[in-house]
């Protein structure tokens, strides 16, 4: 036998046995707390036109995607985030409704990077869209289902950090940053590099006081007393409502009764560009990156022709499952298939008694004895 063949590329495993059926039992548990909900299924294509992860819908950088041709000639890519297509879809489908849609989705996602350090490049993603509500309601909504899934799947010691793009954003403006300055420092500071951003905004003529801001911004994490810290560190409009925002959320999540898995950081800055406001991850020990990443993203169903709020969330299934094996979590509900044995003799016999059990939903198993 070829070696190689028996062996999956660089990025990509094969799951099975006792790991595929506990993969199984959590997406379930994750679906049933998300239908809870009211989210309607829907799945899109494995792989789209190119344009719809373009640099213009500010999703995966092009670089990190898998491109190939169909023989039209038009260059296709292999979906690496769900949020573009689920977009497209509702800009396509729902056009003219105005009532709120609920959206929710399973299946992989696929990134070509080739700075690993660990992660796969193809994953199992679950999640939802709630689109056409703009609400502090609906920003609550999608944190408080976040808790309440990743809590049925059997997770139980895990933190959503939530951030406000808007504060980010309005100190930039205010500073006199034109969008692409931004999009370098949201980068540098997204990765920590802090040099970097001050050699920028030093490169740019950011007065002090806006400097010290904007690099202060990584250190605004907490509890939610750090709101108000963070709301009288501005004096421009636009951070102080991001702020006041916030407050709000939290308070309809203590209404949910789950503000005890809710933190803040200011300092929050996604690669997706697309993200406009609010905007959170979901974080447990065991992994090294958030298992959750979600936000709201207003602008971006108007690139596929419909003006349309939304926000949504995605789980990343296999991190989940990563954390809770590291943390021994006790996955519940495989259930082993009875073994049923035969001779030559009996064989109709044992195959009937089969029959019956399986009717009656049970696993069974015929072994020649």
């Amino acid at each position: 036998m070829n070696k190689k063949l028996v062996h999956t590329p660089e990025g990509v495993r094969d799951i099975y046995g006792e790991e595929k059926a506990k993969k199984t039992i959590v997406e379930r548990f994750l679906q049933e707390k998300i239908h809870c909900f009211g989210y309607l299924d829907i799945q899109t294509p494995t792989f789209e036109f190119f344009d719809v992860f373009s640099k213009e819908v500010g999703t995966t950088p092009s670089k990190e995607l898998y491109k190939f041709f169909d023989k039209e000639g038009n260059t296709l890519v292999l979906r690496p985030d769900f949020t573009p297509s689920v977009a497209r879809c509702a800009a396509k489908y729902f056009t003219d409704e105005n009532v709120p849609i609920r959206l929710c989705y399973q299946g992989n996602t696929f990134t070509n990077t080739s700075e690993l350090q660990g992660k796969l490049k193809e994953v199992t993603q679950m999640g939802a869209e709630l689109i056409g509500d703009d609400s502090i309601q609906a920003d609550a909504e999608m944190i408080a289902l976040t808790i309440e899934a990743l809590y049925h799947a059997g997770l139980s010691d895990f933190q959503i950090s939530v951030g406000n793009l808007e504060y980010f954003k309005g100190i930039c403006e205010e500073a006199g940053l034109d969008e692409e300055t931004e999009l370098e420092l949201r980068e540098f500071i997204s990765g920590k590099n802090y040099f970097g951003a001050e050699e920028l905004l030093e490169r740019v003529g950011v007065n002090k006081k806006d400097k010290e801001l904007l690099l202060r911004v990584s250190d605004l994490f907490g509890s939610v007393n750090i709101l108000e810290d963070a709301k009288n560190a501005v004096s421009n409009k636009r951070s102080r409502h991001a702020i006041e925002r916030l407050e709000k959320v939290y308070q309809t999540l203590c209404s949910y009764g789950v503000e005890k898995y809710v933190s803040f950081d200011l300092g929050m800055l996604s690669k997706y560009n697309y993200y406009t406001g609010i905007i959170f991850r979901g974080y447990t020990y065991g992994v090294g990156d958030a298992i959750v990443k979600g936000g709201r993203y207003d602008k971006l169903l108007s690139q596929f022709g419909k003006e349309a709020a939304a926000i949504g969330f995605v789980i990343v299934v296999d991190d989940l499952l990563a954390a809770m094996g590291r943390q021994n979590v006790m996955i519940t509900g495989i259930e082993e298939p009875v073994k049923l044995y035969y001779t030559e003799n009996d064989f109709p016999e044992k195959l009937m008694e089969a029959k019956g059990m399986r009717a009656s939903g049970k696993r069974v198993e015929l072994l020649h004895e």
